[in-house]
């Protein structure tokens, strides 16, 4: 079989056949994490990103290479999750800005476009590390400029790029030491080929099994554009709250900012001694639960709104939260505009809480469990009326997708802090001086935030080799910001030890948030053995409520 140019058809075909076949493997993908924690990562961040873009270019019914460039660079790029999100994103990105103007694609064309993509992906990372996924697209982009004067032929031509990737990818433990310890090649490279691969497997014409090997079962994605998936929240959750404790307007902003953080199109009414509630939202038992700590419930309906006798249900609440939507908007312009604002990237209500006592403006509900989209980002941005705005990412792999926003947004000055974890963007905020300028507040705030010593402990989800330590699925770890530092069965002993490794000299406090599956009199019985074993520090208990790390930590 000999192709020789591809036209907007078969793109089209190319790029969803892609994000089908990244979202089969997504699981298999995130097993290669080198870190063993419980977290959805480069796998889950790759496909949620791709689908971004696959939900744009799936509802072009009359497609043309530039107007599917553009959603597939528009789509990916405000869908971007985690940092090989990001940088998928601005593959893409480069990918479309090079084949935007053409009819069809041809050999020259697409090496052209592999050029550029890899050379917008490493402009957007400030410090390029090889042996990932740049590594990766960039062996690929080497390989199709040395094929380009040689054929014409692009299954050929795809075929070599792909065997040289190959090669590549096999070669990526090799240059991140990290990587030959965990015994893995790199994660993102193997998303980018995955991706390469089955939109390869388009241009053949093949019908693609999207077996998941590991879970031994079909993994199956419909794109398009009336589907079920197009539902951000399944469940259409209503019921009454037969009200048994004082219920003020404190506590129904509670509610409803609880209500926020796990669906939308959300109705609560308050009336006398009952609170009629309604939201869509992907776990039910969550709202219910919430719900039962004000009293006893009634009138309880759930509807699966992915079936298609909903419809018209469906229909009605996307009025409720359009009109809502408006409102907030009609709102936020009448409010005056403030000099600062913030955003925080948060989870757990007693960290959310922290962070709005400290005068945060918006939070994101997100960090390690799922990282938030660029999209994320920007609907925060709307929603702070300020002209200068900080945004607190307070997770490594969401630096990205906040810079990525800034770079979107024109009407105000975004200015990006790069706190890697909850306490360094507590600490950030502490430090905020409001009669100093911006640029002097980013510059305090990045010093300030430098001298915390952060940990979290969490326990593994498999077998691995790193950092010098064996670890088995089950273990308890501690992880500090560079690596993990213990490891045991005790989760106090952990802890301890985990704080052993970060305490100096010059210490003098250490903060633990614990977490939604430790107690208070657990976690003021650790406290108790962190003063026995340094009676020199000061020890703050605070509740943290985040999911999956039993304890958030930091010195100081």
């Amino acid at each position: 079989m000999v192709i020789n140019t591809i036209d907007a058809k078969m793109l089209q075909k190319m790029f969803l056949a892609g994000a089908k076949s990244i979202e089969a493997r997504k699981e298999e993908i995130n097993e290669l994490n080198v870190f063993p924690v419980p977290d959805g990562d480069t796998g889950t961040n790759m496909t949620l990103t791709i689908m971004a873009a696959a939900k744009e270019v799936s509802s072009i019914t009359d497609p043309t290479i530039n107007t599917l460039a553009k959603a597939i660079s528009s789509g990916s790029l405000r869908g971007a999750r985690g940092n090989s999100g990001v940088i998928l994103s601005q593959l893409f990105r480069g990918f479309t800005r090079e084949i935007q103007d053409v009819k069809e694609i041809n050999v020259t064309v697409m090496s052209n476009a592999f050029q550029k993509a890899v050379e917008t992906a490493y402009k957007a990372v400030m410090k390029p590390k090889e042996g990932t996924i740049l590594t990766v697209a960039r062996g690929g982009a080497e390989k199709a400029a040395e094929l380009v004067s040689k054929t014409d032929d692009l299954v050929y031509f795809g075929s070599e790029v792909l065997k040289h990737m190959e090669i590549v990818l096999s070669q990526t433990p090799e240059m991140l030491p990290v990587l030959k310890e965990a015994g893995v090649v790199d994660s993102g490279g193997e998303g980018l080929l995955t991706i390469l691969k089955g939109a390869y497997d388009a241009l053949l014409g093949k019908e693609v099994n999207f077996e998941v090997a590991a879970a031994k079962k079909t993994a199956t994605l419909v794109i398009d554009n009336s589907s079920s998936a197009d539902i951000k929240f399944g469940y259409c959750t209503e019921f009454i709250i037969m009200l048994e404790k004082e219920y003020n307007s404190k506590t129904e902003q509670e509610f409803k900012s609880y209500l926020e953080s796990i669906g939308d199109s959300i109705v609560a009414v308050s009336d006398d001694d009952i609170v009629k509630v309604h939201v869509h939202t992907n776990d039910p038992g969550l709202a219910i639960q919430k719900a039962l700590t004000y009293g006893s419930l009634t009138n309880m309906k759930i509807d699966n709104m992915r079936e298609e006798h909903n419809e018209k249900l469906i229909k009605d609440a996307e009025k409720i939260a359009a009109k809502e939507e408006q409102e907030k908007k009609e709102a936020l312009k009448n409010t005056p505009r403030k000099e600062v604002g913030f955003i925080a990237v948060s989870v757990g209500d007693g960290i959310n809480e922290i962070f709005k006592g400290l005068g945060v403006d918006y939070l994101i509900q997100g960090g390690q469990t799922m990282n938030p989209s660029t999209e994320d980002m920007l609907n925060a941005i709307d929603q702070v009326n300020a002209d200068t705005i900080f945004i607190l990412p307070n997770n490594k792999n969401i630096i990205l997708a906040a810079e990525q926003a800034k770079e979107l947004t024109e009407d105000k000055q975004i200015i990006v802090i790069p706190s890697k974890t909850i306490p360094q963007g507590i600490t950030a905020v502490i430090n905020f001086v409001f009669d100093k300028s911006p640029e002097e507040n980013e510059q305090r705030m990045l010093e300030e935030m430098h001298n915390v010593k952060s940990g979290q402990v969490t326990y593994a989800v498999r077998d691995t080799s790193i950092d010098g330590k064996e670890i088995k699925q089950g273990d308890i770890m501690g992880i500090g910001d560079k690596s993990i530092l213990s490891v045991g069965q005790g989760i106090n002993n952990v802890t301890l030890e985990l704080i052993d490794c970060l305490v100096d000299e010059d210490s003098e406090l250490v903060s633990l948030y614990y977490g939604e599956e430790v107690s208070e009199d657990a976690a003021n019985e650790l406290a108790d053995h962190i003063m026995e074993k340094h009676p020199d520090l000061d020890v703050e208990i605070h509740s943290g409520g985040q999911p999956i790390y039993y304890f958030i930590l930091s010195v100081e």
